[in-house]
């Protein structure tokens, strides 16, 4: 069983991929982690993640760089953006995410081209999302718990370009698979939107039996 779980920044996709992974007994893959990689990898070689020659050439950091804290920094997501961008990069990254998809054991991904790209056979799609101030908000508050001080207009900007990029690119643009369930958790606690994912999955499950 292959789970996909697309959206854009701070919507809540990774907890509920999580969460799913956990529910289904499936291994789980942020891959807009891989993305991040490339773009730290960039940026510590002193490169520019607008170039496709230095992006790709990032492809190849070392699978430890995925355990880095600087990851989950607010500095990787904007780099991770610029460097998705890019045709070769996404093509270098693609088999890795194509293997991890599917692998025996079935699997839960999310990101941001995986109900569309990298799984359009999934069993089950979920887009989800929520209204940037809200998506600012749950970021900024993030940020706040892990000691970075970032303003929350500073934050929204942020977001607003980064939604821009990803929905307009040329390569693999950030978009709802026809076939995807929308989830918008807005106004769903963490525990709501999960158990509402859990639900969606369970009714397309119950449709291909």
């Amino acid at each position: 069983m292959i789970i996909a779980v697309d959206g854009p920044a701070a919507s809540g996709k990774g907890t509920i991929a999580r969460a799913l992974a956990a529910h289904y007994g499936l291994p789980h893959l942020d891959t807009g982690l891989l993305y991040r990689a490339v773009g730290i990898a960039v940026a510590r070689a002193g490169g520019d993640p607008d170039s496709e020659v230095d992006a790709l050439a990032a492809c190849a950091f070392e699978d430890a760089l995925l355990a880095d804290p600087a990851l989950r920094s607010e500095e990787a997501g904007p780099l991770a953006s610029r460097v998705s961008r890019h045709h070769d990069v996404r093509a270098a990254l693609f088999q890795r995410q194509r293997a991890f998809a599917t692998q025996a054991s079935g699997a839960v991904l999310d990101g941001r081209d995986i109900g569309t790209v990298i799984a359009p056979d999934a069993d089950a799609k979920l887009f989800v999302t929520a209204s940037v101030p809200v998506r600012a908000r749950r970021r900024h508050d993030e940020l706040l718990a892990k000691g970075e001080d970032v303003s929350l207009a500073v934050i929204e900007a942020d977001l607003k370009a980064r939604d821009e990029r990803d929905t307009h690119r040329a390569e693999a643009p950030l978009k709802q698979a026809v076939d995807a369930d929308l989830l918008d958790t807005s106004d769903l606690s963490i525990g709501a939107a999960v158990q509402r994912a859990i639900a969606l999955v369970d009714a397309r499950l119950k449709d291909r039996t």
